[in-house]
């Protein structure tokens, strides 16, 4: 018994709610910790498709406690939405639901503010979901942010939401991006639910480990996608590491046994920043339509690229990932033909190392190695059964990883997951 994080260790996308969902069968208790409804984990069950923007995945478990962690900003008429949407699902979300009074809150204001930045960016947009996330990670660090728990002190809310609409009307010509009153109401709306289900989230989680209870961490975004660690600027707002992970659920990161990387049997990336892999066409399109490469948030198409085993191995490095979880590996049977980024030819010279500096990544060249194809392996239950191509760029994978096998997921549904065992 124990605590695993599961992280994403590449741009996102990478299949996290479906690994994460699988472990919670054995659970009992799962952590979202960072991020916010920019995320979107997706787990298909009995043939229905969940996306999940802010609930942990663990909710499809039956008896699964779910903690929403401090490190997350909530968007809670999204919050609303999700919980309503699983009680239609038949599954019950009532005591087994806790949201952080640590917790920070996107109010309306975060959302246009987030567009009026990426509008003034011009032709070096970030390419952000618009949901709000940076400016209300910002207005956390800057001390003027609005907790879940102020929600519960309607006495103090309005002067603390006045103070917070103040800092930026010099964003707008010197005019209000959004009332008080607007965000207020927004609030005192949803105030209901939060009273229902806002609590002490970190000490519950920290008696659960006391208790020898087993706990899932659930990542959002992928590693690539970290504020220090990642291609900044074109990054997320928060820590998707193991260290952002511990902070964000309130857990000392000694606790942590196992550390699950998720990574997907190629690469993509939704929004601006660089792809250096990425796969010429037919091959884009493709890869695209068979793994269904749509953001969970944003509909927008993914960009497709060949497996980047320098950054595989950049983010186990940096995480101290223990086993390996390999995504999609379906996706890639049949296709013509197969690569493998080794590395990067840079200034002459071969560098098999990531690079998150963005003026390196403009500049370099992957260098490929060719790869056989194999058939379809949908129906797999066994590694052992995995055809010698497939099972072979497993191994690949699992060289740059550093450490050993854990899950390789050969389709959409729950039941199309091969366990090599812990």
């Amino acid at each position: 018994m124990g605590v695993t994080a599961v992280i994403g260790l590449q741009w996102g996308d990478e299949g996290k709610g479906k690994v994460v969902d699988a472990f919670c069968q054995g659970a009992d208790v799962a952590v979202r910790c960072q991020g916010g409804a920019n995320a979107g984990h997706t787990v298909v069950v009995d043939g229905k498709r969940f996306i999940l923007h802010l609930v942990p995945s663990g909710i499809l478990t039956e008896n699964v406690i779910c903690l929403v962690g401090n490190g997350v900003v909530v968007d809670l008429e999204v919050l609303r939405g999700e919980i309503e949407e699983i009680g239609r699902a038949g599954l019950k979300t009532s005591g087994r639901l806790v949201l952080s009074t640590k917790a920070h809150v996107v109010l309306p204001i975060h959302k246009r503010v987030e567009a009026i930045q990426e509008q003034k960016r011009g032709d070096r947009k970030i390419g952000t979901t618009k949901r709000g996330i940076g400016p209300c990670y910002s207005d956390k660090c800057a001390r003027v942010g609005i907790r879940v728990g102020d929600i519960l002190e309607p006495s103090t809310l309005a002067e603390k939401i006045g103070s917070l609409c103040g800092t930026y009307r010099d964003l707008h010509n010197d005019q209000p991006v959004s009332s008080i009153d607007e965000n207020l109401e927004h609030c005192l709306r949803h105030s209901d639910m939060v009273k229902e289900i806002a609590g002490d989230a970190g000490s519950l989680l920290r008696r659960s480990v006391s208790d020898g209870k087993e706990i899932i961490l659930e990542g959002s975004q992928g590693f690539l996608l970290d504020v220090d660690h990642g291609t900044y600027p074109y990054v997320t707002s928060s820590s998707t590491g193991i260290h952002g992970l511990a902070n964000g659920a309130g857990l000392a990161p000694t606790e942590i046994g196992r550390i699950v990387g998720v990574a997907k049997a190629y690469t993509t990336r939704v929004g601006a920043g660089p792809l250096p892999t990425l796969m010429e066409e037919p091959f884009q399109t493709e890869v695209r339509e068979r793994g269904k490469e749509y953001g969970a948030t944003t509909g927008r198409p993914r960009r497709c690229g060949w497996l980047d085993l320098s950054a595989i191995r950049y983010a186990c490095a940096l995480n101290g990932v223990t086993s390996l979880a390999v995504t999609k590996l379906d996706t890639l049977s049949g296709l013509e033909e197969l690569k493998l980024c080794e590395g990067y030819d840079y200034g002459g010279n071969f560098v098999n190392a990531f690079a998150g500096d963005l003026h390196i990544l403009k500049d370099c060249t992957p260098r490929y190695v060719a790869h056989p194809t194999w058939g379809e392996i949908g129906n797999l239950t066994d590694s052992k059964d995995l055809p010698v191509a497939a099972s072979r760029y497993v191994e690949r994978m699992l060289e740059a990883a550093a450490c050993r096998l854990e899950l390789i997921s050969v389709g959409p549904s729950r039941e199309q997951l091969i366990r090599v065992g812990r």
